[in-house]
């Protein structure tokens, strides 16, 4: 298949997606423009912070997209193009931005809740604590696996061969390794990070103490990116996997109680412009490729070769690719930060279910870059290795490197760098994001525990640094290849029970759900049966630790499937309440006319 034919495809369908289906979902859940939002009610400087729409756009995206789509197509490759690509846009348009969206709403309806917190009210205090518990143990997941994945590619060595570059060549700084000149590709990108993070209170005090215009602040915000990168290139950081996975570790400590203005949001603000140059360049390199006649070249169908190496394609498939098609990560970021920002309904659907098609693309864009820039043998014995360390985001960086030389003429080495580039900043974007999400749970965890939780276990500190020590135990004892499957189950199932919970309350509130209840058992069916194959391996590779995670999440999602079919059951009995709607306010309306 000729590469812009994919492309096209993909682009029209997620058009339309959004244009038509977007708009009956909003129908349904009763979008109001006059209706004030939690961050304009409860504005406190910390937390809630009215926002302009393309800065939290900035902050939702970056969070949600950043390893995720890359990653998990990338590991998934191997079944085949065609599985990958049609669960993307399948799970993309029906699964994840309905998931995301709708969550987003709900939080915002519910004073910015989480979506923990929503399961009090739609499932009962029993639904509340088991959610927030399950909650917890996905996060843990999420981070530990990120942060290995973050850490092997900030040390990064990429052989000068492979990039087509000669060994005189000046403008990588380089490392002879078992007679092999290798190019320090994960050095640039920690100098970036680093540069960037540094920087990111600059335009944190810009966006929101000084209000500065977005014409300012845009500019900016790309220039801090390509000098990042230029100070990266003549002075690469380099530092052990280990030592990444502390540094790491302290800046994410720090960021989770800092205000969401100061760190978080103009962080992800500033690196987002890498990923949607990322985006521009990768549809621009397979229109370049598609015009001069590329095909996809890694197979259609590679089934039964994957099998011995992830799993049997279902249920595995649909865990491996997670973000791209849906993830309960997302709901977590809707939920935990967003909701605080976000100052109209009609942003909501954009940000949520826009951000989430624009992730399917991204996505897309990876499995043509890996189906037509890189060898597929070459893919396969850097994700699949028979000895030594997996590396998907290496993997990921030489395909995107090879799709803009075939289709640009753009040199290999700046391709590679920038692939590589835009999953490193988006991992540390996600490690913050979660860890301050886990350290808002524990802290509702506690409240349900302790009748008078002792001041010391409420504080910031406390909550953020027991996030960050549970994060770097289980990086430690696990590698990544190992983490990611159980990661990825737990992960669509958070997304399944986020929309269970999400029909409960529309349910409650007399909206109709019946397009979130197919997604939903889909999802608990497919996570709940890898679970099962999971358990076994576990059990057969002596990996304790995961056996009871496992065995936790089983018994987790069982009962709150099991909550919410009684909860259901008795409100058809009894009836249910109708939306209390507010009094309309006209302070959304003022507010999105000065920050549209």
């Amino acid at each position: 298949m000729n590469v812009l034919w994919m492309l096209a495809g993909t682009a029209l369908v997620l058009l339309l997606a959004y244009r038509i289906y977007s708009r009956y979902i909003s129908k349904i859940l009763g979008e109001d423009l006059t209706r004030p939002t939690p961050a304009l009610e409860l504005k406190d400087g910390v937390d809630y912070c009215p926002t302009k729409s393309p800065v939290v756009f900035a902050h939702h995206f970056a969070s949600i997209a950043g390893a995720g789509p890359i990653l998990g197509p990338t590991m998934a490759l191997m079944y085949g193009v065609v599985p990958v690509w049609v669960w993307v846009l399948i799970g993309g348009i029906f699964f994840g931005a309905v998931h995301d969206y709708v969550t987003l709403f709900v939080s915002i309806r519910e004073k910015g809740r989480s979506i923990a917190e929503i399961a009090r009210k739609s499932l009962g205090d029993s639904g509340f604590g088991l959610m927030i518990a399950f909650t917890i143990i996905m996060i843990l997941l999420v981070t530990s696996a990120f942060l290995v994945a973050s850490a092997t590619s900030l040390t990064s060595l990429v052989s000068l061969a492979h990039m087509r570059l000669p060994e005189n060549q000046t403008t990588l700084k380089t490392v002879v390794q078992d007679g092999v000149t290798m190019g320090r590709i994960g050095g640039i990108a920690s100098t970036s990070v680093i540069f960037i993070t540094l920087l990111a209170p600059l335009i944190g005090f810009l966006n929101y103490k000084k209000n500065a215009s977005l014409k300012i602040t845009f500019p900016l915000a790309i220039s801090i990116c390509i000098v990042s990168v230029l100070i990266g290139l003549q002075w690469p950081i380099t530092m052990n996997t280990t030592a990444w996975m502390i540094a790491l570790s302290l800046y994410t400590l720090i960021a989770a109680g800092a205000p969401v203005w100061l760190l978080l949001q103009p962080r992800d603000f500033t690196n987002v412009f890498i990923l949607y140059g990322g985006i521009i360049l990768l549809i621009s390199g397979a229109i370049g490729a598609g015009i001069q006649g590329i095909t996809i070249t890694a197979p259609s169908f590679n089934i039964a070769a994957a099998t011995p190496k992830l799993g049997l394609i279902w249920p595995f498939l649909f865990i491996t690719v997670a973000c791209g098609a849906i993830s309960g990560f997302h709901a977590l970021v809707a939920g935990g930060t967003v909701s605080k920002q976000v100052t109209s309904e009609k942003a909501a659907r954009t940000i949520g279910y826009g951000g989430m098609l624009l992730e399917t693309l991204l996505a897309v864009g990876v499995i043509i870059a890996l189906g037509s820039g890189i060898n597929f043998q070459e893919y396969a014995d850097v994700v699949y290795p028979a000895n030594g360390t997996s590396n998907p985001i290496l993997a990921f960086a030489l395909a995107m490197s090879g799709l803009l030389y075939k289709g640009l003429h753009i040199p290999m080495i700046f391709g590679t760098i920038f692939g590589i580039l835009m999953v490193e900043g988006f991992v540390a974007t996600t490690l913050d994001t979660a860890v301050r999400i886990n350290r808002y749970l524990f802290e509702e965890l506690w409240a349900i525990l302790f009748k008078n939780p002792p001041r010391w276990i409420n504080s910031y500190l406390f909550n953020s640094l027991l996030s960050v020590a549970l994060m770097l135990l289980l990086a430690f004892t696990n590698a990544f290849t190992v983490i990611w499957p159980i990661f990825g189950t737990a992960n669509q199932l958070l997304a399944a029970l986020t929309l269970i919970t999400l029909a409960v309350w529309l349910a409650m509130n007399r909206k109709r759900y019946g397009f979130l209840v197919i997604p939903a058992v889909f999802m608990i069916v497919t996570t709940l049966f890898s679970l099962g194959f999971l358990l076994k391996r576990y059990l057969i590779g002596h990996n304790y630790l995961l056996v009871v995670g496992d065995l936790v999440m089983i018994l987790l999602s069982v009962a709150l499937v099991v909550i919410a079919l009684r909860g259901r059951k008795k409100m058809v009995q009894q009836g249910h309440p109708a939306d209390n709607t507010p009094e309309k306010s006209s302070v959304n309306k003022e507010f999105t006319k000065a920050h549209p």
